[in-house]
């Protein structure tokens, strides 16, 4: 009877771990942030973030599902239940900790700076030497906070970060603060950006940042099966793969004359 027991208890229990782990979960980003997540030519969605999440979910053992959603509001989403996860190159820190849940830190073996870009024309070298000037950022990002830290600069906020560039190629202001990799992107691959923009500083915010998997606050069964998924991309050194693929090409060429113009 206690064997029969036992083994009752045990197929049940094996039989919930299946049913948790094989539903898909559905994992939120805001596609406007190369190389880490952004839509290709077609229409797809591609980057860093979307292949460490596929792979992260291959070594777990769960499907995942992609939503591209806007930035603003997105942790409030999250914690409505709207989806499951946030992995939107999203820098813990200890406000976004009182919203959500953060896996095991990816980028574990860099930290993430932020970057001053500003028109080639410039010659500022310093986040100091732009007091009294208008700054972009995108709204609710640690760029954007590092920004309203600083005394004499001006912070405007974007709705996305290609918005910001645009207005800086323009004219409508001075510089951008955003990510390292993905100033890097801006100013190295994208050509109609690259031509005209450079990154002109890297800002001393202090500590550096580590992108985070969000979950809701509570649910420690999803992180806890990311983190295993993390652990084992990292082991497997998967992920210095990937920042292979799609970081390492950024400090690889610079436009030249030759190059066509997007």
């Amino acid at each position: 009877m206690m064997r029969k027991t036992a083994f009752f208890f045990f197929v049940i229990t094996l039989f919930c771990l299946q049913t948790a782990w094989s539903r898909t979960v559905i994992v939120a980003m805001d596609a406007s942030w190369p190389p880490m997540e952004f839509v290709d030519d077609h229409n797809e969605l591609v980057g860093f973030s979307v292949d460490f999440m596929r792979a992260v979910a291959k070594e777990a053992g769960f499907q995942v599902e992609f939503r591209n959603v806007p930035w603003n509001d997105i942790l409030e989403n999250l914690a409505a239940g709207k989806y499951d996860a946030v992995c939107s190159s999203l820098s813990i820190t200890e406000e976004r900790s009182a919203l959500v849940d953060f896996s095991l830190p990816y980028f574990w073996d860099r930290t993430i700076r932020q970057a001053l870009v500003t028109l080639k024309t410039s010659h500022a070298g310093s986040i100091e030497e732009m007091r009294g000037s208008l700054l972009g950022a995108q709204a609710g990002t640690t760029g954007y906070a590092l920004l309203n830290r600083e005394q004499g600069i001006t912070p405007r906020s974007y709705r996305t970060i290609e918005s910001a560039m645009e207005d800086l190629l323009t004219g409508e202001i001075d510089g951008v603060v955003v990510d390292d990799p993905v100033a890097r992107e801006y100013t190295v691959h994208k050509a109609r950006f690259a031509w005209q923009l450079k990154v002109a500083a890297i800002v001393d915010g202090g500590a550096g940042e580590y992108y985070g998997v969000a979950v809701r606050k509570g649910n420690r069964e999803l992180k806890d099966l990311i983190d295993r998924g993390i652990e084992a991309v990292q082991a497997r050194g998967i992920d210095r793969e990937l920042r292979s693929k799609w970081l390492e090409h950024q400090t690889s060429r610079t436009p030249s004359e030759g190059d066509e113009q997007e």
